[in-house]
């Protein structure tokens, strides 16, 4: 959980969102140059875009509306300094100054960002951020703001991503000023934007009125590693503060924007790589960019992997096919927002605000007036989770800004990406609150509870069965069930099995790899946080080559006083295949435990045993002191209790590795039941049954078993502690997945709505 004063916010920028009008008194920027020359996709302009500026107090509503508690938004200098330094615009001042004032009367606390990349363009016909001239342009500016706000603000930051308005707007001049300068050119062009930020901390707190704080947002990618081996974790750290970036991409750098500001000097490893084309640095500016902050801002949005190589020496790891991304293109990866958080505070330790963070999708309106963007919460679900994370693990994190809230101008993109919580039609302005939006509303309502780091989610397990070896097992798993096995004499399939002999294995989701019993200790609210203190079913498939042994098995009492606290075994069982003239053995013929220990010391096996005869599709169930065998050539899907207590009777005098079998005689003795319950009701036809039904089979005092032959499609509520499904013939969907014959998987408690279609037969069950 994040810490009671966490700061739940969201952010913006001034020229993304809030539009002009004539008269305004604002001063031409160099995205307003940038926009004119064409470099817009698809032509698009910023001289509307949300309308906040005339629709600021609806904006600030909804905020209250959502619970945001905190509006990270950029003032333009260009509108308060329209010229960029001398003559303020009053308009632009009194507008601010009634956003903030109305911002508090919704309950939402301002951070005010100095430059998000609005730079004036008549100081951009001075040379703009290459003149040195702008450390004391941008410190002007400071202290208009600091005069002007810090009586209604407390929080301030100087630059808004430097890599990106360094690199984008003067070395690939992707962005505004669309500039591709020489190398040496941007290297003074960033070391005057960080002189500028000192200055500018320097004069915002000399003139405001009262103590402020004062922060600082880089971004960049972040480094995450491979495992926790700790090569691994090396590796991405030195790569994420090193100096990887080819030289035309060398603004994407984390050390190089943040080590002078935080420790006061430039890394050593980027004064040696880039020697050439360094301006010169002097003990001042060092003096000078490193003025004490009281947090850094860090923008973070996606991140790469790394490992250590056969060399020891770092190397990148590639993204698979197919992996997931936003509709920007940019990788979605959560790791990167637990270890680059990790990494940044262990270097510079200071109090952290994550000052962006969120995703771009394809949202639309849907037909029922809705914008459903479900990718967007489970990536802010991964993201912020992976966040607590980090801060459970020590990062001192105060606070969350989600980029953005309205859908708005994305710079060079125009209008063709949409990263807000709220929908904004363009031609209307009209605001439609998506499905993110109410579910980051409790995100701060709970203080991050029903994150899924805390609530765990509910995802079908899809489980890896575990195989047998039986002396009387066959190979008909892999004819009929297409099963790889590991031989021609493989009896039982451990289909769902939490049990020590045989733990099955998460095959895909969150949770692949986990054992069913890892599971069972490590999120019992999946299993509805039952009493039992191990998962207490087991599902086999079992292919009777040949007959089984003469067996009977103990309750949980008697297991539990000779058989070191194992359960007893109860089981049932549904006959998938068998001969004709099949026949089970079920009970037995003894009057008196007398009798039953006399027929059994003379070998009196044809008197003793009781066999009924069943075909495909019958449900037979076997309490504990039930003798019982399976015969050969019979196939057969058993439900039992998580235990392997089996006692043999009689084993057909078999041998194995030349020795006979193990028999149980006096413990057999002990526990079957005398005298047996009547064969009338041992067998029940369970293979003509509605369709589209959950017809239930069996409920005894450990589980309860149904019977799903589906034949088009239904929808039910899972409401037990956790449903086990088998396949056992046919093909078909659940949630939306496919699933054949022989697949098992168990619905968690809490999973809600189960919609399933197809035409196939399934068996089901779950423990009382």
């Amino acid at each position: 959980m994040f810490r009671e004063d966490f700061v739940w916010g969201v952010a913006s920028s001034a020229y993304q969102v809030e539009g002009r009008e004539e008269g305004d008194g604002c001063g031409k920027n160099i995205w307003d140059t940038f926009t004119e020359e064409g470099r817009i996709q698809d032509g698009h302009n910023s001289y509307v875009t949300c309308d906040h500026m005339h629709r600021y107090k609806e904006d600030y509503a909804l905020m209250r509306m959502l619970g945001i508690k905190a509006y990270r938004f950029s003032m333009s200098w260009a509108r308060i300094l329209p010229e960029g330094t001398g003559r303020v615009n009053e308009k632009a001042i009194a507008l601010y100054r009634d956003m903030i004032l109305e911002m508090k009367k919704n309950g939402v606390e301002p951070y005010i960002t100095m430059y998000h990349w609005e730079f004036p363009q008549a100081l951009q016909d001075k040379g703009g951020w290459l003149n040195e001239e702008v450390i004391d342009w941008f410190a002007e500016y400071a202290k208009v703001v600091a005069e002007n706000f810090s009586d209604i603000c407390e929080n301030f930051i100087t630059l808004n991503e430097p890599q990106c308005f360094v690199g984008l707007g003067h070395l690939s001049g992707v962005h505004a000023p669309g500039m591709k300068l020489p190398y040496k050119d941007v290297f003074q062009i960033a070391h005057n934007a960080l002189r500028a930020h000192g200055k500018a901390v320097i004069n915002l707190r000399k003139y405001a009125c009262r103590p402020i704080k004062v922060g600082y947002a880089p971004t960049c990618g972040m480094a995450y590693p491979a495992s926790n081996k700790p090569e691994d974790i090396e590796a991405a750290r030195k790569t994420l503060f090193g100096f990887h970036q080819p030289m035309d991409n060398w603004t994407w750098n984390v050390a190089w924007f943040n080590d002078p500001v935080f420790l006061g000097k430039y890394p050593e490893e980027g004064l040696k790589k880039f020697a050439e084309y360094l301006p010169e640095i002097t003990e001042e500016d060092m003096n000078l960019i490193s003025q004490p902050l009281d947090f850094m801002g860090q923008n973070i949005y996606n991140g790469y992997m790394m490992k250590a190589g056969a060399d020891g020496e770092p190397e990148f790891v590639d993204r698979y096919a197919g992996f997931p991304k936003t509709a920007a293109n940019w990788p979605v990866t959560p790791e990167c927002f637990y270890w680059g958080v990790r990494f940044i505070y262990e270097r510079y330790k200071l109090p952290m605000f994550i000052t962006e963070n969120g995703m771009s999708c394809h949202d639309n309106v849907a037909l029922d007036g809705k914008v459903h963007d479900p990718d967007r919460q489970n990536f802010l679900d991964l993201y912020i989770s992976a966040l607590q994370k980090a801060v459970d693990d020590g990062a001192d994190v105060r606070g969350y800004f989600l980029w953005t809230f309205l859908d708005n101008f994305e710079w060079d993109k125009g209008y063709t990406e949409r990263f807000g919580i709220v929908h904004v039609d363009f031609r209307t302005q009209k605001r439609i609150v998506k499905d993110s939006a109410y579910w980051y509303q409790k995100v701060i309502e709970s203080n991050g509870a029903n994150l899924s780091i805390n609530q765990k989610p509910r995802q079908i397990l899809f489980l890896d069965p575990v195989f047998k070896q039986m002396i009387w097992g066959g190979n008909q798993l892999e004819t009929k069930f297409g099963y790889q096995i590991p031989g021609d004499k493989t009896g039982e399939c451990w289909a769902v099995s939490a049990h020590p002999n045989g733990d099955c294995v998460v095959r895909e989701g969150i949770y692949a790899g986990k054992t069913l019993s890892e599971m069972w200790k490590e999120y019992p609210e999946l299993f509805g946080n039952s009493a039992y203190d191990r998962f207490p079913l087991l599902i086999k498939i079992i292919d009777a080559k040949d007959d089984l042994s003469i067996q009977v098995h103990p309750d949980d009492a008697y297991a539990g006083e000779h058989e070191n606290g194992s359960f007893g075994k109860t089981e049932c069982w549904y006959i998938l295949d068998c001969p004709e003239d099949a026949a089970l053995v079920v009970g037995h013929n003894a009057g008196s435990k007398e009798e039953l220990a006399d027929m059994i010391a003379q070998g009196k096996w044809s008197e003793l045993i009781r066999e009924v005869p069943v075909k495909k599709g019958d449900f037979i169930q076997i309490n504990p002191g039930t003798v019982h065998a399976i015969k050969g050539g019979l196939m057969i899907l058993e439900t039992q209790q998580n235990s392997d207590i089996t006692y043999r009777v009689y084993d057909y005098d078999r041998l194995t590795d030349g020795k006979p079998r193990q028999l149980h005689v006096q413990q057999s003795i002990d526990v079957i039941t005398v005298p047996a319950p009547s064969a009338d009701d041992s067998v029940k036809s369970a293979l003509e049954l509605p369709k589209n039904v959950m017809h239930e089979l069996i409920s005894c005092d450990y589980y309860t078993v149904w019977k799903l032959d589906l034949d088009g499609a239904i929808s039910f509520e899972q409401t037990h502690p956790f449903l086990i499904m088998s396949v056992i013939e046919g093909e078909g969907l659940v949630n939306g997945q496919m699933i054949k014959k022989g697949d098992h998987f168990v619905i968690p408690s809490g999973m809600g709505q189960v919609d399933m279609q197809g035409e196939m037969v399934l068996m089901a069950s779950t423990a009382k």
